[in-house]
């Protein structure tokens, strides 16, 4: 990472398991798209395996089983962020027996937004983000309450 970090846009994480380890790649071609658009960078992508015994395992990048998705394309997205003390972490909200990909990406949508905050002395003293579960009670809640004839998605 040469990049000035005063200049980067916001980093996030995610953890996706993969129930019986079983990754199809569907969503890399998805992945790839987002980083081809500009709208984030890979930093970090690791996969990891839960053994039945609560173990941790690093998953080497290799081919999927599925001819049309290549993992080589993230051969080397590696900054150096992540560590296994990370991996352990991140296999903590696995269920044993399961596979997980933890990537850990920046927003580069985000960072024109970033900067100017930043010049301005502004600091994200917090990010977080909505489990889908949540927002489908919270808008099925809010729906309830509303008005006849009312609505409450935003547009």
């Amino acid at each position: 990472m040469h990049q000035d970090i005063a200049d980067m846009g916001p980093v996030d994480y995610l953890i996706v398991e993969f129930p019986g380890s079983r990754m199809t790649g569907e969503g890399l071609p998805l992945l790839v798209d987002l980083v081809d658009r500009g709208i984030i960078r890979v930093l970090d992508l690791a996969f990891v395996r839960k053994g039945t015994d609560g173990s941790v395992e690093a998953l080497e990048l290799r081919n999927t089983g599925d001819d049309e998705v290549d993992l080589t394309v993230f051969e080397g997205a590696s900054s150096g962020l992540l560590d296994q003390g990370d991996l352990e972490d991140a296999c903590a909200a696995l269920e044993a027996g399961n596979s997980a990909a933890v990537l850990v990406y920046e927003n580069l949508w985000a960072a024109p937004l970033a900067r100017a905050l930043r010049r301005g002395g502004a600091e994200l003293v917090a990010s977080g983000r909505i489990p889908m579960d949540s927002l489908v009670a919270s808008l099925d809640a809010a729906e309830a309450a509303a008005p006849a004839g009312g609505s409450v998605v935003a547009r």
